[in-house]
C-alpha cells in the first residue's frame, strides 16, 4: 500500500536503518542521502520516509509532500555549495526512464558543469 514501508524496499530499508547510509539532511517526513554510484561530484537522494513507488504516486497521493521533497532538495544543493553554480533535480519514474528503485525519490546532481542526458 502507498505510503506504507514496503519489506523488499532498499529505501525502506535506509530509513528504517536496516541499510547503512550516508545521510547529509533528515527531517521528519524525508530523508538525503548520498547516491552510491555517483554521476556527478555532488550526487544525493533526497526521500519521502513514506513509501511511493515513483514521483507521479508521491505527487498524486501527497502534493504537500512532494512539494517538501523539492524544498528539501533546494536545502541540500545549498548545503553542499552547488547552488550558486548550478544543480539538476531528476525524478526518474519507471525501468523506461532508468527507475531502479521503486521508491519516489529526487537525484541532486552537481559539482561540474551537466551535459544533456547525465542520470
Amino acid at each position: 500500500m502507498a505510503g506504507e514501508p514496503q519489506p523488499d524496499c532498499l529505501f525502506c530499508k535506509i530509513v528504517a536503518g536496516e541499510i547503512p547510509a550516508t545521510v547529509v539532511r533528515e527531517n521528519d517526513r524525508t530523508i538525503a542521502f548520498r547516491d552510491i554510484n555517483p554521476q556527478a561530484p555532488t550526487h544525493i537522494l533526497v526521500i519521502p520516509r513514506a513509501h511511493y513507488p515513483n514521483a507521479a504516486a508521491l505527487a498524486a497521493a501527497d502534493p504537500e509532500l512532494t512539494a517538501e521533497l523539492l524544498v528539501e532538495a533546494g536545502e541540500v544543493a545549498a548545503d553542499e555549495k552547488i547552488a550558486e553554480s548550478g544543480y539538476r533535480l531528476i525524478f526518474n519514474t519507471g525501468a523506461g526512464a532508468g527507475q531502479t528503485v521503486f521508491h519516489a525519490h529526487v537525484h541532486v546532481l552537481g559539482g561540474t558543469p551537466l551535459r544533456e542526458g547525465l542520470v
